[in-house]
């Protein structure tokens, strides 16, 4: 395959970057951005120099890549129309609203051979990418995502908005079943929960504990995580790793020397270009992208029961939904 042929459905603030990440990249031709606000899509394709269609299903057929940037509860039916239809897809997250819609795209993506992969951006932040390269056996992982508040992201809860990030990179370091969810938090700003915690226990023993707030004052996005005779702190936005490890100098009780003390800094990268390179690089390689469809559904799946826990057990003097 020299050209790829690709395309983006729903080219609102997200979206409208996936199309100018395409249109940028080499033997990637942009045939085409699909959005129901045909003045967007209109002006999109201008920015781009591409073509704008009202209707995704034009592109059908024409397509061998596609990113699906519409609302979460129409992720299913898009990605997969697209995915029957031969193309491969990269849907943000989450995944879907379900786990039988999650099941079904990657069954389809099996079925057609074709690349499935989740757009959980933090897995190409630089540090993020660092971090899974020296992380062992995690004890214990702390987690924050806070944010201030903005209307774009409150038609779901807080957990799949922000906090499903967290999840999705807790997951993959840790690489063992959860055995147990605790979880609580409340809606303050919008209808449904914007502020929440979490407590994921594995069956290695190791514990994380997940934040994530969009009532917050100021924008913090961090992770501390704890193993074996090290701690690494992880600044997503900084972009920064800020590590302490213990030397093995043979004394069974550490002195201060031997404590090491490392800060690795990253350069200001373009993670949603990298997301969207690896997706096609992944396409003319044949190769498992970085974040699967399986990923996705775990991440989805994790995000579903703390949400369920969330509404059933509302905080004092929440009312039930």
């Amino acid at each position: 395959m020299n050209t790829i042929r690709a395309g983006v459905i729903g080219v609102g603030y997200l979206g409208r970057f996936h199309a100018q990440k395409y249109a940028a990249l080499d033997n990637v031709e942009l045939v085409g951005v699909a959005d129901t606000d045909q003045s967007r899509a209109a002006e999109v394709a201008a920015e781009v120099g591409t073509d704008a269609v009202a209707d995704y299903r034009e592109l059908l057929g024409k397509v061998d890549a596609v990113s699906i940037v519409v609302p979460t509860r129409f992720h299913h039916q898009v990605a997969a129309e697209f995915l029957r239809h031969g193309s491969h897809v990269l849907v943000e997250k989450p995944i879907t609203t379900s786990l039988d819609e999650a099941d079904d795209l990657i069954h389809l993506a099996r079925r057609h051979d074709r690349r499935l992969q989740v757009g959980h951006l933090e897995r190409f932040n630089a540090a993020v990418r660092e971090l899974a390269d020296m992380v062992g056996t995690p004890m214990f992982i702390e987690s924050q995502r806070l944010a201030p508040f903005n209307p774009r992201g409150a038609d779901v809860s807080v957990v799949l908005d922000l906090m499903i990030h967290d999840i999705d990179i807790i997951l993959k370091l840790v690489d063992r079943p959860v055995v147990r969810i605790d979880a609580n938090g409340a809606p303050v700003i919008s209808s449904d929960i914007d502020i929440a915690n979490a407590r994921l226990q594995f069956d290695n023993g190791c514990v994380a504990n997940v934040t994530a707030s969009r009532v917050s004052l100021k924008a913090e996005r961090k992770m501390r995580l704890f193993q074996r005779n090290s701690y690494i702190a992880l600044d997503f936005q900084q972009r920064s790793l800020d590590i302490r490890s213990r030397v093995n100098s043979g004394r069974a009780t550490p002195a201060m020397e031997d404590i090491h003390s490392e800060q690795r800094a990253f350069d200001d990268g373009d993670a949603l270009r990298a997301e969207i390179t690896h997706f096609v690089d992944c396409i003319r390689s044949g190769r498992d992208p970085l974040v699967t469809g399986a990923d996705g559904r775990q991440a989805l799946a994790t995000a579903i029961e703390i949400t369920r826990q969330l509404r059933d057990n509302p905080l004092p003097d929440q009312p039930q939904h």
